[in-house]
């Protein structure tokens, strides 16, 4: 549990106070957070007529987390894993979707456009996949990866700039991005697009040429063909340790928490706040646009204009940071959260006889919603109690 300096200056701006009282709450105020929601949802639940306590052991058992526990069958182990394979295939794009978010956070940047950027990277990471036929293997990943990050970033980088430059609104920007990136997808792919397919018996067919085989991410667990795990979770946790290296041991990442503690500060002490601004908003694009290269190249293999429009998956990257008080090990437990949660309550691994999986899955958007609204309660907890501590104190000096 970190801890919040008993002071704080006077000159900090509420973001940078509402911040520092965020990381005094470490673990706890997250777990209140996560249970609140839960309880909520359980009401929600039992209001249906349903019993919570058996829906959520469903949930829990559709994530695959008992994977873990000695005492299953060798049948219940065998679907354990099953589940817990794709429970890990969601949390990889909702490690570095959250990655996008929290990096932004850390220098005061709300980025609310990791779905724009995870779709921009999808699109070029399918192109790349789908092109240069002849290409060696390892190097076809690689390039189609990185086509994801640049253009992922280069897409972010646009609203870094304009905050850089004209002060606007970062989360208006990245608004906007989002729908934009959406329908350029949708005319790429779609019917006479660019990108969509060349394939002659799919002419009608609004979708892009499937990757290469040797553009695919090896799978290292499960069968390959029933949608096995790849290798990208590796590649997120590699992204997790890359996030704490940046912020914690680089000079860059030092500016970044200075300028997210108080902008005028950092640039009273010679840091280039515009320049920070456009260098992280490039980064957080480059994390959710290598979201979008994994998921097409671990498992989806195409996009459809379909996809592009009803994919939502990026959007639970800022309850995933949120929850995560925007750290490394907090983003990660947040996405395990919620890609377990997304997974329990799908229709292939949630009994419909305990609760409807459609239902179920509106559950999740509003524990979802639950966690960023309540997220915001806690700041306001934690301030209260060390509000009451200093006023405890200072009746004690008095007496």
């Amino acid at each position: 549990m970190s801890a919040a300096p008993e002071e704080l200056p006077p000159n900090l701006t509420v973001a940078s106070r509402a911040a520092v009282y965020l990381r005094s709450g470490g673990f706890i105020a997250p777990l209140i957070t996560v249970l609140v929601a839960f309880a909520a949802g359980g009401l929600v639940v039992l209001a249906t007529g349903h019993n919570p306590i058996e829906t959520y052991q469903a949930i829990f058992k559709g994530t695959g987390f008992n994977w873990i526990f000695p005492w299953l069958s060798e049948e219940d182990r065998i679907l354990a894993a099953l589940a817990l394979q794709q429970t890990l295939i969601i949390a990889t794009p909702l490690i570095l979707t959250g990655l996008a978010v929290a990096f932004a956070f850390r220098c005061g940047l709300f980025n609310i456009g990791g779905q724009g950027q995870y779709i921009v990277g999808g699109i070029f990471a399918v192109w790349v996949g789908s092109s240069f036929e002849g290409m060696p293997a390892l190097l076809h990943v690689i390039v189609a990866a990185l086509a994801g990050i640049v253009f992922g970033g280069l897409w972010a980088g646009i609203a870094g700039l304009l905050k850089a430059v004209a002060g606007t609104n970062e989360v208006i920007t990245t608004i906007m991005l989002n729908w934009t990136a959406i329908w350029v997808g949708v005319w790429a792919f779609g019917l006479g697009g660019p990108l969509q397919n060349d394939d002659p018996a799919r002419v009608d067919v609004p979708v892009s040429n499937d990757v290469l085989a040797g553009a695919k991410l090896p799978v290292f667990w499960g069968d390959a063909q029933l949608q096995g795990l790849h290798v990208g979770i590796f590649v997120a946790l590699a992204a997790l340790v890359i996030f704490w290296v940046l912020l914690n041991r680089t000079t860059l990442g030092y500016e970044v928490r200075a300028v997210g503690f108080s902008p005028d500060a950092a640039e009273a002490s010679g840091i280039n706040v515009r320049r920070n601004y456009i260098l992280v908003m490039a980064i957080c694009g480059g994390f959710a646009g290598l979201g979008g290269a994994v998921d097409v190249l671990g498992w989806q293999f195409r996009i459809a204009t379909n996809d592009i429009q009803t994919t939502q998956l990026a959007f639970f990257g800022i309850a995933v940071a949120l929850l995560g008080r925007n750290t490394a090990i907090g983003t990660l437990l947040g996405a395990l959260l919620f890609a377990g949660l997304i997974n329990g309550t799908s229709v292939r691994y949630l009994d419909p006889s305990v609760f409807e999986p459609q239902l179920a899955t509106n559950l999740t958007y509003m524990i979802q919603g639950l966690v960023v609204l309540l997220i915001s309660t806690d700041v306001l907890v934690v301030y209260l109690l060390r509000l009451r501590k200093r006023r405890r104190a200072a009746s004690a000096v008095t007496a």
